[in-house]
């Protein structure tokens, strides 16, 4: 089959947070009729980005369109549960026009370009580009790396030293993966924080691959999609820290839920919220709060310390009505201590 017959995927990968769910709401919203098929995958348990996408009202992408993958990394799972999920959806009576997933921020994107070189999809399916989203603001303040001025002073003192942090690998293995890469969030960067990041992302990037500074995620359809990378084709230019090995994990992060059964304002939730993120260096917290005396849903969403609060919609009706939150680190969270500081109850 020739590669104009495939139907185009695009690997959306990038950090916790970084902006990927926001951008992808934007490519529903400018789909021009084209028909997409979702698949979104998150660490932990909690479906917070499936649920943001759902209820958007295109024709273009139903809730039958969004395929959710949850509690744990797709890519280690590419037998059991990624590939399973690309051939249900090539096998509707109605196949879309184009695939976008959206993986988790913890994930290695090379796995699943590598899973479109198997026999069941490799005929049906192709790699348009993979997209790495960057949180601007992140990269400018070190957040992949320990103390990167230390580090650099220690890797000059001993050069078989390896200080890398896994934050700092992660970031690595996605961005040499990318066939575009977003620097997200500059709305949130002054002039000179943005240059300096620009120029730090610009000379990691392979050759020939593009790089678009964008707020909120909006970027126009015809860049986003249309790469035609056949990526599962290019796997050798495309380098990772875990090429030598059979098999990962992310043992280096861990998830759970906290569930709180009274938050008596958001202003209070989001209080104890920073002092905790400041406290036990929580990476990413997302959730559904609900607000006392408020018909609608409360999204809070948040990058370590930075948070962000908004209402999406209205609760429904048989809809549990109940605060839950997915908190997300690196191994080690005291679990009890964190909800207890939240007002909660761990869970998971």
């Amino acid at each position: 089959m020739a590669l104009a017959e495939k139907i185009p995927a695009t690997v959306v990968t990038g950090f916790l947070g970084a902006g990927k769910t926001t951008m992808i709401r934007n490519l529903i919203e400018q789909a021009k009729g084209r028909k997409l098929a979702l698949v979104i995958n998150e660490f932990g348990d909690l479906a917070v980005d499936g649920e943001l996408l759902k209820g958007c009202g295109n024709p273009d992408c139903t809730d039958d369109d969004i395929f959710e993958l949850a509690n744990g990394c797709i890519c280690c799972t590419v037998a059991d549960d990624f590939l399973p999920t690309i051939q249900k959806i090539l096998d509707r009576d109605d196949p879309p026009d184009h695939i976008v997933i959206e993986t988790s921020g913890l994930a290695l994107p090379k796995p699943l370009v590598q899973a479109f070189g198997w026999p069941e999809v490799r005929t049906r399916v192709t790699v348009d580009g993979v997209v790495a989203v960057l949180d601007g603001p992140a990269l400018a303040d070190g957040r992949f790396a320990d103390n990167p001025d230390r580090v650099d002073a220690m890797r000059a003192e001993d050069e078989e030293l390896d200080h890398e942090s896994p934050l700092h690998e992660l970031f690595e293995d996605q961005l040499a993966c990318a066939d575009l890469v977003l620097l997200n969030k500059t709305d949130l960067m002054d002039s000179d924080a943005l240059e300096a990041v620009a120029a730090m992302v610009g000379g990691r990037l392979r050759d020939r691959v593009r790089m678009v500074k964008t707020a909120h995620g909006v970027i126009d359809t015809g860049v986003l999609l249309g790469i035609e990378a056949a990526a599962e084709d290019d796997l050798a230019a495309r380098p990772s820290h875990h090429d030598a090995e059979e098999y990962h994990d992310h043992d280096d992060f861990e998830s759970f839920e906290v569930e709180i059964s009274e938050i008596g304002s958001p202003d209070a939730l989001i209080d104890r919220l920073q002092a905790a993120i400041a406290v036990h260096d929580i990476l990413r917290v997302k959730g559904f709060v609900r607000v006392p005396g408020k018909d609608m849903r409360l999204i809070i969403q948040g990058v370590g310390t930075r948070l962000q609060q908004y209402f999406d919609r209205q609760w429904e009706d048989g809809e549990p009505r109940e605060t839950r939150l997915v908190v997300i680190g690196l191994s080690g969270l005291d679990k009890v201590a964190i909800a207890a500081a939240l007002d909660g109850v761990a869970k998971g």
